[in-house]
């Protein structure tokens, strides 16, 4: 067959156009698993760029097709877009509008002033301290929002190495969770705070029992320790990792057997009441020099009350120095669904009681507290500090800052991005000198608005927050103050200023 030179002039052009597509595909699947930004498109550069076609093209299908940005669970794409962009440090500024509901019962709407703070009377976060007066070393707390407890096993190497080095670029605090303090949570050089679970991982003997001599060791190194009673998550189940995620050197440091399940018990062995929790925080703390706290979730009254009452009793140096209260939303690791779903009260709940108790048994002054459960923005920190939080922990607000795609597989050992795996070929997606960054503009970022939030109610810095800066709407068209909702107690009220 003859072919006359348009038709080869056609075929070396089309020949050309082929090799030059196929170069620019190979150079796009090179470029993606060299790059260190985005950890989908490392692990998988295909499937990958198009999952970030469909996000990008998501908004505008979504007009017709789908659902809207504020439906998904369990963190909706509206509030993950939020995260992203602001551990990009791209801001949060948006156009046309918010998809937020405002009518929607349980939103959160904060009372401005018709005379904001100027820039210039506007004033930094003052830092707290936590144990000042009762232990050698107390803790100077800087950021409002903090690192909330999670384990070396149920995250991997890379993901506790970011958390370790952002925590410290932005003064924010690291809690270990409760498998131990690792190297690569001391990364950072970061505060500390030392999870005590209730199987004593890294704080044991040989025979599982709490050791005092490792604790004397840690407290040379960590900021705190916390006794961790439960979590919102399962409360009265003990924290599980499955044995897939029990790497060797995973149970060296839990001193466990590797790649078998890590089930701890449901409840601290050596306490068994009030008394005994308080006794073995008094014992800690002299032992340590350190503050030592509790993590607990709240399923009614008598608990907090009871805690109040026997600390009245027998003084105030038997106290908690915190208290971290966990919503029973909460939850980054594996759990039962059912303890998930139904057991446990919700942070909205939880935390203004516990904080009435202390108020009205004249503690909150000695006992900082904590919330924690979902609260992932700005304005979730406002309004915790509205209802007399101190601090605001999250766990999964830096997952989704480290790149959390919300794949729901944190179990399994396949996590995409690299983070809740300890797989080395999914663990390649996450780059630390990358993600660490995210890590501090997360955390700086919902510092500065916060305190945003606080000059447009007329307050010069974010610990001014009172309840009455914030409503609740119940139906739509209707909101109520925070103090109404939630009334301060006679006590409180009655109290010289």
């Amino acid at each position: 067959m003859m072919f006359s030179a348009i038709d080869l002039i056609i075929y070396s052009v089309g020949t050309m156009l082929g090799l030059v597509i196929i170069g620019m595909i190979v150079l796009w699947f090179i470029q993606d698993i060299t790059q260190k930004k985005h950890s989908v498109l490392r692990n998988y550069p295909v499937i990958g760029r198009l999952r970030f076609i469909f996000e990008r093209q998501g908004k505008y299908f979504r007009q017709y097709f789908f659902s809207n940005d504020r439906d998904e669970m369990p963190f909706n794409r509206a509030t993950r877009r939020w995260i992203y962009r602001n551990a990009k440090d791209k801001g949060s500024l948006i156009g046309f509008g918010s998809t937020h509901d405002l009518r929607e019962p349980g939103s959160i709407i904060f009372v401005n002033a018709a005379f904001p703070i100027l820039e210039e009377d506007q004033l930094p976060t003052p830092p707290l301290l936590i144990g000042e007066g009762y232990c050698k070393n107390p803790f100077e707390a800087k950021s409002i929002i903090n690192i909330s407890g999670m384990s070396y096993g149920a995250l991997s190497e890379p993901a506790v190495r970011a958390l370790s080095l952002g925590a410290a670029k932005t003064n924010c605090w690291l809690n270990t969770g409760e498998g131990g303090l690792s190297p690569y949570h001391r990364e950072g050089k970061c505060d500390l705070i030392m999870q005590i679970g209730t199987a004593k991982y890294g704080i044991r003997d040989e025979h599982g029992n709490f050791s005092p001599q490792r604790a004397k060791e840690l407290g040379k190194v960590v900021k705190a320790f916390e006794i961790k009673l439960s979590q919102g998550a399962k409360p009265g189940k003990g924290g599980l990792v499955p044995g897939n995620k029990i790497t060797s050197e995973i149970a060296a440091i839990r001193g466990i057997p590797a790649n078998q399940d890590s089930i701890s018990p449901n409840r601290h062995k050596d306490i068994d009441n009030i008394d005994e929790l308080l006794d073995k925080i008094n014992y800690i703390r002299d032992l340590t020099g350190r503050p030592v706290g509790i993590k607990t979730a709240i399923g009614g009254w008598h608990f907090i009350n009871e805690l109040c009452n026997i600390i009245v009793r027998r003084g105030p140096e038997y106290a908690p120095d915190f208290i971290t209260i966990d919503g029973g939303e909460g939850g980054s690791g594996a759990a039962p669904q059912t303890l998930f779903d139904h057991v446990s009260l919700p942070i909205t709940e939880a935390l203004p009681r516990v904080v009435d108790s202390l108020l009205e048994a004249n503690l909150k002054d000695r006992i900082r507290v904590v919330a924690a459960g979902k609260l992932v923005t700005s304005a979730h920190s406002a309004w915790a500090l509205c209802l007399g939080a101190d601090f605001v922990n999250t766990a999964r607000g830096f997952m989704f800052s480290l790149g959390c795609i919300q794949a729901l597989r944190c179990h399994q050992n396949t996590c995409p991005t690299g983070i809740t795996t300890h797989d080395p070929r999914l663990q390649n997606g996450l780059v630390v000198e990358e993600k660490y960054i995210r890590v501090a503009n997360y955390a700086k970022n919902v510092n500065k608005e916060t305190n945003m939030i606080a000059h447009s109610c007329g307050l010069r810095h974010a610990r001014e927050f009172r309840r009455e800066h914030v409503r609740i709407v119940e139906t739509a068209g209707k909101s109520i103050a925070g103090n109404v909702l939630y009334p301060y107690p006679d006590q409180y009220l009655n109290k010289p200023k």
